[in-house]
């Protein structure tokens, strides 16, 4: 995935609901956009990411539909995190009741919150440290657990608050511990071939 950091001067910022419709009217594109204004042009996932991400997103989708504990989302949310970015994670969930704390007019759109728990999928043209920057931020707006896994060099790096990242190489699964209780994800799938 090829992406592009496009410079928006101060004199041009633009607002929420023309950042809304400037992702609305260019849909063969991920955007996303920085605390400082920045805007992140992303060209869509290959085929291969675009399997990965799917079956991630089932995975979460079975688990969350069995314990009912929050809201699941995929690729395409993007969430307006309390330093102004705008973020779009591969997986996101949220609990229940903080969900349930959100407008529905806040709901709508790029919902005002952080996720409890984010994962990124690095792509083969993702620059994994501009991915470990973004984990970072997760956690600086108030992200309980994320995932950052690479499939070609079949590494995790799981990030929690107030801890270092912890780095496994090639492991078998994933607990989502107590942010995600009950779910385990089988890296067989994405570590496969």
């Amino acid at each position: 995935m090829l992406n592009v950091l496009i410079q928006i001067p101060s004199a041009l910022r633009i607002t929420d609901g023309q950042f809304l419709e400037l992702v609305r009217a260019n849909p063969d594109l991920r955007m996303e956009r920085t605390a400082e204004g920045e805007l992140i042009v992303m060209s869509p996932t290959g085929s291969e990411g675009g399997n990965y991400n799917a079956e991630l997103t089932t995975d979460f989708g079975i688990w969350n539909r069995q314990v009912k504990l929050g809201k699941i989302f995929d690729s395409s949310t993007g969430f307006k995190l309390p330093n102004g970015a705008t973020r779009s994670p591969d997986t996101a969930w949220i609990k229940q009741a903080r969900w349930n704390a959100l407008t529905p007019k806040q709901r709508q759109g790029f919902a005002p919150i952080c996720p409890d728990f984010v994962l990124e999928l690095a792509s083969e043209t993702d620059d994994i440290k501009i991915l470990q920057a973004k984990m970072q931020e997760y956690l600086e707006n108030g992200c309980s657990l994320g995932w950052l896994i690479d499939p070609k060099t079949r590494q995790v790096e799981i990030y929690r608050p107030d801890q270092k990242v912890e780095v496994l190489q090639n492991p078998k699964s994933l607990s989502g511990e107590d942010i995600l209780p009950g779910f385990t994800l089988n890296l067989a799938t994405l570590f496969s071939g």
